[in-house]
């Protein structure tokens, strides 16, 4: 195996044109992941434009650290654009990170599957966001979120059409141990994908 992902995978005939066609995508682990979770809660099932528009009221309006959360009112988070459901999301997340100290550092020495437990236990915390999280907040490198509609779109692009979500996860094995690295790739295969991405990753 070759030390660097992206000399394992312009060797795959799938993958390796895109790396040619996009250079070297990189993992951007962020350095406060509670930030960063919060940023996935607003993205849960809106547009870019409203997810961006909500972040940005809510970190204006907020101390956005655990406890500044957890002192806030609803009215003022609800205010900020979240639905009430996200603002008991958003407090949830906030609890656990109080109670549980969660941090990068925390995560750090935990497998991708456990680090996936911890998350999920959390309230509004399902698996696709427990996935960017170890994609975007950990800089995990062989994660493959084919629970995305993303990933799938693009698996779809570059491989072909007839595949369940199950024969996508064993065909991607292929790409083990960078599989991140190929859901990078596979997320510019759609072009109204990259953008919706590159949201995710801003803190």
């Amino acid at each position: 195996m070759t030390d660097s992902p992206h000399e394992f995978l312009r060797e795959d005939p799938d993958i390796g044109p895109l790396v040619d066609a996009h250079g070297e995508l990189t993992l951007d682990p962020a350095e406060d992941l509670f930030r960063r979770l919060v940023v996935s809660i607003c993205r849960q099932q809106v547009s870019m434009a409203s997810a961006a528009a909500t972040r940005d009221r809510l970190f204006e309006a907020v101390e956005m650290t655990p406890a500044g959360v957890l002192a806030a009112d609803d009215t003022l988070l609800e205010e900020a654009g979240l639905s009430r459901q996200k603002t008991r999301y958003v407090n949830e997340v906030a609890a656990a990170f109080e109670e549980q100290g969660y941090s990068v550092e925390y995560f750090d020495g935990l497998a991708d599957d456990a680090v996936r437990d911890e998350l999920t236990a959390i309230t509004g915390v399902g698996e696709w966001t427990a996935n960017m999280q170890l994609l975007f907040s950990l800089g995990r490198e062989d994660v493959f979120p084919v629970g995305d509609l993303g990933v799938r779109k693009g698996f779809t692009n570059v491989v072909g059409e007839g595949y369940s979500r199950s024969e996508m996860v064993e065909y991607a094995k292929r790409w083990a141990p960078y599989r991140s690295y190929a859901t990078l790739y596979l997320w510019r295969a759609e072009e109204d994908i990259a953008e919706s991405v590159a949201e995710v990753q801003t803190d």
